[in-house]
């Protein structure tokens, strides 16, 4: 007996009712993109392996999917070359491209690429998938789609209200309370300075990112493995466990960070961000001083966005990368964007159970159909109902109308049109309410007008 075929682990299959859903998601994401002045683009699914290593940091590196080259991948390699266990050094000699990691650096090597083409700012949004190499859990997959919106070209500060009001209207859209969290990596690097490990910012950063997952006793253990001396882990925590509200959590960091001028930098950042967006959010922005985003890219304002009522991880997440376009040869253009995962937020609208019913609905209508006759004429109605919106389907197959009506519930479909002999006399149509199992005798016009 052959072998059940299966999928990735990491992967899903949808069908049609998770299709309605995502598109929902999309087509809701999408709106706002566009309320906001933003235009699409897209970037192929692979990229040259040279573009997306070292934009990650070294986890990112490790969580790359490195595509084989064609043919004889092992051409030109000597045999000492091929025995290495170094799997990093023998990707970069059979491995040329690899599937994106994220949106962000394809659209960079996209501006640079295409820069004489740009009007600045340049404001762009892109929804497609991306691959990451990652462990499968819940809420993480190896194939996922991201919603991106980035404006490349300007430094002001509007544009990060900007992103904080998307996010805020894009919830609201679905009716997720959410929590907008932010923080600054001027800060983080003025932290740094501050507890006297200023060259060991990467490694502070991407420990206490990872807080939420493995706690701070993890945390600090991590920081010691990197490195990090006792004494500067030891002034690390009161800063970590900073509470109060986000005003009195800047004056404190302001205070720590008096004399760091990159610190102050990030400081003055955040307040004008925080009191732009004072009054005019649904949802609750929260500064938060442990929000590191592991990225390198980062550069300024950092934001991630958790479900007030759903234990998820961070359904969006983004911030300020001033020096992103520097790497491919455009230094100097600042860039601010945001990404919202689509499929964690699937999965939070389906434990929440947000759907409207008309986004996940399929047919509306379905003709049953008695016989060649009585399907000719059928037809001409069920055009004029597409004509007019309507999603109408004609029963394909002459069969007993059990079974047809089976499947308009099987489908969910709230209204069934009947027509046999006496029906067609009268040039009328019997529709059925699916729901309230109610019939009326109608014209093909006030079928129309009734559904």
């Amino acid at each position: 007996m052959a072998q059940k075929p299966s999928i990735p682990k990491g992967t899903r299959d949808f069908g049609s009712l998770e299709m309605s859903k995502r598109n929902y998601i999309f087509n809701t994401i999408r709106g706002v993109f566009e309320l906001y002045g933003f235009r699409q683009i897209e970037t192929p699914a692979m990229e040259n392996l040279s573009t997306l290593m070292g934009k990650y940091g070294e986890e990112g590196d490790k969580l790359l999917f490195k595509i084989l080259n064609s043919g004889d991948f092992l051409h030109g390699m000597t045999p000492d070359e091929v025995a290495s266990t170094s799997t990093l050094k023998l990707a970069t000699k059979f491995c040329e491209k690899g599937l994106r990691y994220d949106l962000t650096v394809p659209f960079a090597r996209y501006v640079v690429q295409h820069r004489e083409e740009l009007q600045l700012p340049f404001r762009r949004y892109q929804i497609q998938p991306v691959w990451r190499a990652d462990k499968p859990q819940k809420g993480r997959y190896r194939e996922f789609y991201q919603c991106d919106v980035d404006v490349v070209g300007s430094d002001s500060l509007l544009n990060e209200v900007d992103l904080m009001q998307i996010t805020d209207t894009i919830f609201s859209r679905f009716g997720v309370r959410v929590i907008i969290k932010i923080n600054n990596r001027k800060i983080l690097t003025g932290i740094a300075e501050a507890i006297g490990e200023a060259d060991k910012i990467i490694d502070i950063t991407v420990a206490i990112d990872k807080l939420d997952k493995i706690g701070i006793d993890a945390v600090n253990e991590e920081l010691r493995n990197d490195g990090i001396s006792e004494e500067a882990i030891a002034k690390l925590q009161p800063i970590i466990n900073l509470q109060g509200t986000n005003a009195q959590k800047l004056d404190t960091i302001a205070e720590v960070l008096k004399d760091s001028e990159v610190g102050q930098k990030g400081v003055e950042e955040l307040r004008f961000i925080l009191n732009t967006c004072d009054g005019i959010l649904k949802n609750e922005l929260q500064l938060d001083l442990t929000l590191a985003r592991g990225l390198n890219y980062y550069t300024g304002a950092i934001f991630e966005v958790k479900a007030a009522d759903v234990q998820i991880g961070s359904i969006t997440g983004g911030g300020r990368y001033d020096n992103l376009t520097g790497i491919f040869g455009l230094p100097g253009l600042s860039g601010v964007g945001i990404s919202f995962g689509a499929d964690r937020i699937y999965d939070v609208l389906n434990q929440l159970d947000l759907y409207p019913q008309e986004a996940i609905n399929g047919t509306q209508l379905l003709f049953i159909n008695f016989g060649e006759k009585e399907a000719a004429y059928c037809l001409p109605i069920a055009k004029a109902c597409r004509e007019a919106g309507i999603r109408t389907e004609v029963y394909a197959d002459s069969v007993k109308m059990k079974k047809q009506m089976s499947y308009a519930n099987a489908l969910n479909i709230p209204f069934v049109a009947l027509v046999g002999e006496n029906e067609m006399a009268e040039g009328k149509v019997m529709l059925k309410n699916m729901t309230t199992g109610e019939q009326k005798l109608v014209t093909p016009e006030e079928l129309i007008e009734w559904i």
